[in-house]
């Protein structure tokens, strides 16, 4: 586990644990050794804090690739702190830009790391939990790693859209591990990953009870469609 992190594990981690101490079902499905990836859905972003505070082995989270490229002294303290934490750097661009964040976590994946995905791919505009995108199974699949499904509850009140840090006080934060997905001998093609992604959606959605809706989320900022 990098310094850094085993720093923020003893100052960040024991402050959200004994601040709002939260519930964990599942960490026996968390291996001891191994590459992994947690796949969970979306409510905050407290949701990343919770989760590397209960989980006792080095999560690379990932973080833009701007704040690898900071200048001035603020950029290269935000540059040495990730570095030190391990993050994976982002790419925000489309296409080949975007693919590059995850070829970058396959090695570390491979080398026995393990990484923090959301499906959903944004934060749930409403507590739903949204269509899965395949980018989840594609790594997975690549790197020859489980999934580990992850449901989050309460961090939403914990935390809301436009909260900027978590507020004390606001709900009971809820985390359950589901057991893990293999990957070996899984192909992929179109079709086997999109079965793959919809398995662990579904997975997912028997550790939180929300509602299903069968699309991608909106862009943040938008408004969800009513249900006809």
């Amino acid at each position: 586990m990098p310094l850094l992190y085993s720093i923020g594990k003893i100052t960040v981690g024991n402050a959200m644990n004994l601040g709002w101490r939260p519930h964990v079902e599942g960490l026996e499905h968390i291996p001891a050794s191994g590459g992994a990836i947690f796949a969970g859905n979306h409510l905050s972003v407290a949701d990343e804090l919770f989760l590397g505070s209960v989980v006792p082995r080095h999560i690379a989270f990932w973080a833009k690739a701007e704040y690898f490229r900071g200048g001035g002294f603020g950029g290269t303290i935000t540059k040495f702190v990730l570095e030190g934490l391990g993050a994976i750097k982002v790419e925000r661009g489309g296409g080949r830009a975007a693919l590059a964040a995850f070829d970058g976590a396959i090695p570390v994946l491979k080398a026995g790391d393990m990484v923090a995905v959301y499906p959903e791919g944004t934060r749930s505009p409403d507590g739903r939990l949204y269509r899965g995108r395949t980018g989840v199974a594609r790594l997975a699949v690549a790197a020859g790693v489980p999934i580990i499904p992850v449901g989050m509850l309460g961090t939403e009140k914990v935390q809301p859209i436009g909260q900027r840090f978590p507020r004390l006080g606001q709900g009971k934060v809820t985390i359950k591990f589901g057991a893990p997905i293999p990957t070996e001998g899984r192909s992929e093609d179109r079709t086997a990953l999109r079965e793959l992604t919809d398995e662990v959606m579904a997975e997912i959605q028997k550790l939180t009870g929300q509602e299903y809706v069968p699309r991608y989320a909106p862009p943040r900022g938008t408004t969800p469609p009513a249900e006809a």
